[in-house]
């Protein structure tokens, strides 16, 4: 990518695509594209067309998606596996219609079997049962890494995919019932502190394995594998460092300061017992994780405090 090259972030506005804008911005890229939901419906296949054939975007970093935690996933599963198929069916094929240069697709670690071995290898894809909760998300992004996949094999293009682990950091989501395990703990640890509440009520038996990544962090990773990467095998993203959500826990409510006990809600299920990455094919392309669990998750609280 060059400075002056066209670069399409589809989601922009969320936590992933909005870390990659500022990456890409404090580099000094010039002619980035972007467009708001209420400005282009990802979910139209009429609409993306025209934005293709009138702008003709160079590089497309898809971050756009339908996301949530494990009451989102469970809830609204009609609507996971539908907008989701929608947006990224339309993008890709839009990208190879109008002859992008290089298209990067981001997929999510619920790609992988809810059982398979520990770290989890890009080969273990379409190996084993998925998570129940979050089936319909994961199935329509393993359905963006075959669109990558079969683009490259029958029009030669440049797709590729990627898959996150689990990601925080500014511009993310804490709503009370939609959002991930982490800004959730934020947002209780912080209400709690303010409330002088005894105690935070945790699902689950705070026994599953959790692995951490800033956001920040993952919009370096895209941008220099969109530079250096160009195969057709996926690539995780990860920082290859896990830990218990009790452990988690404990590290949140001592950055926010909330001097109260930890219950878990063992009626409350707890997910998957383990999602690890395996990064050492990230590592041996030569980047590595700069942010640690403790200094992005105060990065994180910061963030938060400035939209309560």
């Amino acid at each position: 990518m060059d400075l002056q090259s066209k670069i399409y972030i589809a989601g922009h506005r969320g936590m992933v695509g909005g870390a990659i804008k500022r990456y890409l911005e404090a580099r000094g890229y010039t002619n980035i594209l972007t467009r708001t939901s209420s400005e282009l419906d990802l979910r139209i296949q009429s609409e993306v067309n025209h934005f293709f054939a009138t702008e003709k975007p160079d590089y497309v970093f898809l971050a756009a998606a339908k996301v949530g935690g494990i009451v989102a996933n469970n809830t609204y599963r009609a609507d996971f596996i539908y907008e989701n198929l929608m947006i990224e069916a339309n993008i890709i094929h839009a990208a190879y219609q109008h002859q992008v240069t290089k298209l990067m697709f981001l997929g999510s670690s619920c790609i992988y079997p809810k059982l398979a071995p520990q770290p989890l290898k890009e080969e273990y894809l379409l190996t084993g049962l998925l998570e129940q909760t979050n089936e319909p998300y994961a199935i329509a992004k393993i359905a963006g890494i075959k669109l990558c996949e079969a683009y490259r094999d029958q029009y030669g293009c440049d797709f590729i995919s990627v898959m996150p682990t689990n990601l925080y950091g500014i511009g993310d989501n804490y709503h009370p019932q939609n959002s991930h395990v982490l800004p959730a703990l934020i947002r209780k640890f912080h209400e709690a502190k303010e409330q002088g509440l005894a105690s935070v009520n945790i699902w689950g038996t705070g026994s599953p394995m959790r692995e951490f990544l800033y956001a920040d962090d993952l919009a370096e990773a895209c941008c220099f594998l969109m530079e250096n990467y160009s195969e057709k095998e996926l690539v995780n993203i990860g920082t290859g460092e896990d830990l218990t959500i009790k452990d988690l826990a404990i590290l949140v409510k001592e950055i926010i300061g909330f001097e109260g006990d930890l219950a878990f809600d063992t009626t409350k299920p707890d997910g998957t017992p383990r999602k690890l990455m395996d990064v050492s094919k990230l590592h041996a392309l030569g980047w590595k994780h700069r942010t640690s669990l403790q200094e992005g998750v105060s990065l994180a609280y910061q963030d938060f405090l400035t939209k309560i």
